[in-house]
């Protein structure tokens, strides 16, 4: 049995419940799936906070150091699970700890990624495993206020996590002098609004002061001047849900549950034509085949004919690449995509690539900020032209003409939105030219496909 396996089967042995509603699920992260499950009460009994009783030094332990756990996040090959996969023992290494003033701890729930839907879930099923890796980050980096910001869609989760909050409080784990240590940590929850745009780093910060949420210049990166000017370090949920594990069980153990450079288990949210779309952990590195196989399989017994592997800013691939990948950071990355937030869209062989890019654009127009005018125009220029493909108006260039605004767009941009509405055109038109020029040779209407 391989480690992976092997790591998965003690978790299984527990009694804890892996399935959600036809989710598989690996209960690394996912374990309060029903009634009061969520509970502090609940998360107690599965081991919850034991790790930061551990580097507190509690139950006749000897504590551990800020660099020790610093080391033990490096050792895991933890990366970032919100879309760019930095590693987090790095990150969480640029925090100037000695800095004499605030310094700020901030977890981006922000989830408004097309296709993704999995913060959401740990929020609203174990909200205290959250709590409890955010406390933990906070001690390896000295800092004493952090908040959680919360999609302004998904209201409940911000009440549940609130709950989870007042809970962690009465016990103690949240406060002055932590457990009668010497360590305090105030955390809070903010609700935002629901821009997509609030997803980027510098966008919440500015969200979470009060002001329009616009991204910032950088430098200066948010390590060194980011919330209210101090140094703030931000990170995913599910990346701050990976750390009890990691403190309680080891870095080694948790990268020998992934691959080399891609350790652990991430949490894709698969939609789209499947049998069974939902949220699904399993370890990097899993076979793609292995994933759709979990999730059913393509729905209706049709053929797979494409699949965004990392939400809807991620580039399509097709079939016969993606069948060849390994569900991980680097694998996906060699075929050409980005595993990015895990959101895996399914498509089968009676979908219109024009008409899925149709709505991709519409969708980045929509939400892009106006602050940069590559982006702010670009978008709307992309799905002008695109509408008039699919709507059997498309002239001789316009695919030309599309590649050359994507062009202009990607990297010439504060942020990534840009990238994140050029990237599906350009892969769009490199695996799919045919589809758009046979509809722009007939100059017939593309009929709309069910959803």
């Amino acid at each position: 049995m391989t480690t992976a396996a092997r790591i998965l089967s003690q978790f299984q042995a527990t009694g804890v419940q892996t399935c959600f509603h036809d989710r598989h699920i690996n209960p690394q992260i996912y374990v309060g799936l029903n009634g009061n499950n969520w509970s502090i009460k609940d998360y107690e009994a599965r081991g919850g906070y034991q790790a930061l009783r551990r580097i507190l030094g509690k139950d006749g332990e000897e504590g551990l150091t800020q660099d020790q756990v610093i080391a033990t996040v490096k050792e895991s090959g933890l990366r970032g699970r919100g879309g760019a996969g930095f590693p987090t023992g790095l990150k969480w290494s640029f925090m100037p700890r000695s800095f004499p003033g605030q310094k700020y701890l901030v977890c981006n729930s922000d989830e408004g990624e097309p296709g993704t839907c999995k913060d959401r879930d740990i929020l609203q099923f174990n909200p205290h495993i959250v709590i409890e890796g955010m406390i933990i980050a906070a001690y390896a980096m000295g800092i004493s206020v952090g908040y959680n910001y919360i999609h302004g869609e998904i209201f409940q989760t911000y009440e549940r996590f609130e709950a989870a909050l007042e809970e962690a409080r009465a016990a103690g784990y949240l406060g002055d002098n932590i457990l009668g240590s010497s360590f305090s940590f105030q955390l809070h929850a903010a609700h935002g609004f629901g821009a997509y745009i609030c997803g980027e780093e510098t966008a919440l910060l500015e969200s979470l002061e009060g002001k329009k949420g616009q991204p910032r210049f950088k430098p200066p990166f948010p390590a060194s001047f980011g919330l209210y000017g101090k140094p703030t370090t931000i990170n995913n949920t599910e990346t701050f849900a990976a750390v009890p594990w990691i403190i309680r069980n080891g870095g080694a153990a948790y990268l020998e549950c992934g691959k080399p450079n891609n350790g652990g288990t991430k949490i894709f949210s698969v939609s789209g034509d499947v049998e069974k779309p939902g949220n699904y952990e399993v370890p990097l590195g899993t076979p793609f085949a292995k994933l759709l196989e979990l999730a059913g399989g393509v729905r209706k017994g049709r053929q797979l004919k494409a699949v965004i592997p990392g939400g809807s800013s991620a580039p399509v691939l097709p079939a016969s690449v993606i069948m060849e990948c390994t569900m991980d950071y680097d694998s996906i990355a060699k075929a050409g995509s980005m595993l990015g937030s895990g959101a895996v869209i399914v498509m089968d062989d009676s979908r219109s690539m024009v008409e899925s890019l149709l709505r991709l654009s519409y969708f980045y127009s929509h939400e892009s900020c106006g602050q940069c005018t590559p982006c702010r125009e670009g978008t709307g220029w992309m799905w002008r032209v695109i509408d008039r493909i699919q709507h059997g108006q498309g002239r001789e260039g316009d695919l030309d003409l599309l590649n050359s605004v994507a062009d202009n767009i990607q990297g010439r941009t504060i942020c990534a939105l840009g990238d994140a509405a050029a990237m599906p055109v350009r892969a769009m038109i490199k695996h799919f030219r045919p589809e758009f020029e046979a509809l722009i040779r007939n100059k017939a209407p593309q009929a709309a496909t069910s959803v």
